[in-house]
């Protein structure tokens, strides 16, 4: 794949809400819209590692109706048709289905996705382009469905995990791997069964295709959500479109991907093959404020800040508060995120909790706060 490439469209997944980044990241400004690592938003970050391959012309963002304004002010270079805004959450198959048929009407039945997270860090961005450019000459052989894994570091819980087959296909420097199965969320046994047997990769959510594989699975496993696909179709450059998104989309089935499409595609190998390319390019999803505070810091016992702190017998803390000077004195391991209307305080092993307080809010009616 070259730049310029007609036939293939990358398309950026960016309706998340991020709970566990509150108190920074709201229903307007999510982590992906956030500057959670570096200067640049998550999301700019993304279409900025894309732009050596992918020109904006072949960008699409799939986002939510609250999110889609702010998305278009942060990518000012891309068409506002490709903003493609969700008035409701359908999960990812819908999400996918909602780019494929506005390709279909604008590209080509056969032009190639490349489906990618808004909100994850890769360090190795050379190294990742590389891996795209294989993925996607993988995914342009007939009926074929390719995934990205990530070389597993520790026994984590709480990822999906792709087991491959034996036997490798070598292209060009890139190991190609058959998926034998996929797996969710294991438990702490079997990640360390998985890590020990060094035949499973964690899924990372990067997948690769074409458009017209992708429906034709669609009408074969979710006949529903593509006939209603194709009636939204039909409008797709008329005054019609609008109103018909909101009626029609959410009929679409509620349920992602990986379950709808990538699972069963796999124990029917001859008819849709799955392929996995392991993928070592410095990857994070940062699901919590304990992980951006792990990718930041030198060490378990650094303390990380965006602005001027001091730390007198304090160690292992994350601290955001980039509009006041901060002391921590005799503390550890925390997180504290500070905002003009609100003030988060937890133990850093706690930080995967913190969705816990939004939904407390959702409770309260506290709107102000969400």
């Amino acid at each position: 794949m070259s730049r310029g490439d007609p036939q293939a469209h990358a398309i950026i997944l960016a309706g998340g809400r991020g709970t566990r980044f509150w108190p920074r990241s709201r229903t307007r400004t999510p982590k992906q819209l956030l500057n959670i690592v570096g200067q640049r938003t998550m999301l700019q970050q993304t279409v900025q590692r894309l732009s050596p391959l992918f020109p904006a012309s072949h960008v699409w963002v799939v986002t939510n109706r609250e999110q889609a304004a702010a998305v278009r002010r942060q990518l000012p270079a891309l068409s506002a048709r490709h903003v493609l805004s969700e008035p409701v959450g359908r999960n990812t198959a819908a999400a996918i289905g909602l780019a494929a048929v506005h390709l279909l009407r604008s590209a080509a039945p056969d032009a190639l996705m490349a489906v990618l997270p808004a909100d994850h860090v890769i360090t190795e961005a050379k190294r990742y382009r590389h891996i795209l450019r294989a993925a996607l000459q993988v995914a342009a052989r007939p009926g074929a469905l390719v995934v990205l894994g990530i070389p597993p570091t520790r026994p984590e819980t709480g990822f999906g995990y792709i087991e491959r087959a034996a036997g490798t296909e070598r292209l060009s420097v890139e190991s190609v791997h058959a998926v034998r199965r996929f797996t969710e969320k294991p438990s702490l046994a079997r990640a360390r069964a998985y890590l020990a047997s060094g035949r499973y990769l964690w899924n990372a959510g990067m997948f690769f295709w074409r458009v017209s594989t992708y429906l034709s699975l669609l009408e074969r496993l979710l006949p529903k959500t593509y006939a209603v696909l194709l009636r939204l179709a039909d409008t797709i450059g008329t005054r019609r479109y609008d109103a018909a998104l909101r009626r029609i989309y959410p009929q679409l089935e509620n349920i992602s991907v990986d379950y709808a499409i990538l699972e069963p595609a796999s124990r029917n190998p001859k008819r849709s093959p799955v392929f996995v390319l392991p993928a070592a390019i410095g990857w994070s999803d940062i699901g919590s404020w304990a992980a951006v505070h792990e990718l930041l810091a030198g060490g378990p016992d650094a303390n990380v800040s965006p602005g001027p702190f001091l730390a007198l017998d304090a160690s292992g803390n994350f601290l955001w508060s980039p509009r006041k000077f901060v002391a921590a004195l005799g503390v550890r391991d925390l997180v504290v995120v500070d905002t003009p209307d609100a003030l988060l305080v937890c133990p850093r092993d706690r930080a995967q909790d913190v969705g816990r307080i939004v939904k407390w809010l959702e409770t309260q009616h506290r709107r102000e706060l969400l």
